[in-house]
């Protein structure tokens, strides 16, 4: 059989299978990154500007959001995946598929986030939030005005970084019902010795990232060229 008649014949027998399988993944991963900053977002500002250092500072408040941020980083995903089966079924009905996969992904992902967003946040020059300070600033015009402006390109290479993670989650999660490519590439390559879906599987994945990646690496430089 030539490669060509090969490829036809598999793509007609696992086309419609691979294709929702990326779009599941997707959807799984995008979703879980917009609401891991719907809530990781707010948080990693809480801990800039409540740090010692930061611009309210608060040690009650950043000792209680860390050491919660800290303790759910700690925990490995596979073991949260199954632990919040319970409450993924409370939530959203269902601990399989894309939905069930979704709850766990942000819950794990919303710690890192955080982290991610006061890091970036702890790069801005100081000496812009004295300046800011010194005209007057309120707290929320330091944060938006100085903070997250100075900081997006730092930002949007984090959300990319968030994003990458949540894939690989994502590849866990289908070892529980969730779906997507991950979920595919288990259950073809290592519980039905099919190898080559498997195999295709993977290199969609890494494609898949390598695009993801790309575009947050050159949204973050065109971003960053026209602050400058």
């Amino acid at each position: 059989m030539s490669f060509l008649s090969f490829t036809s014949e598999f793509f007609s027998e696992y086309g419609e299978l691979l294709t929702q399988g990326v779009i599941d993944t997707m959807v799984m991963t995008a979703a879980s990154t917009l609401l891991a900053y719907v809530l990781g977002l707010p948080a990693g500002v809480l801990l800039i500007t409540s740090a010692k250092t930061g611009i309210r500072p608060n040690a009650a408040v950043h000792a209680v959001l860390s050491g919660i941020v800290n303790l759910v980083r700690s925990v490995p995903f596979i073991i949260l995946l199954v632990a919040l089966i319970p409450l993924t079924r409370l939530l959203v009905g269902t601990s399989l598929g894309v939905p069930g996969a979704v709850v766990p992904l942000v819950i794990t992902a919303a710690p890192f986030v955080a982290r991610v967003v006061e890091q970036s946040l702890a790069e801005v020059d100081g000496s812009l939030i004295e300046a800011a300070q010194s005209f007057g600033a309120s707290s929320l015009q330091i944060i938006f005005k100085v903070l997250l402006t100075e900081s997006l390109p730092s930002l949007i290479r984090g959300a990319a970084l968030t994003f990458v993670t949540l894939f690989g989650f994502s590849a866990m999660a289908g070892t529980v019902g969730a779906g997507g490519l991950g979920d595919i590439a288990i259950r073809y390559g290592y519980q039905r010795y099919q190898y080559d879906v498997m195999t295709v599987a993977v290199i969609l994945c890494i494609i898949l990232v390598q695009v993801v990646q790309s575009v947050g690496d050159a949204s973050a430089k065109a971003i960053d060229h026209h602050t400058k």
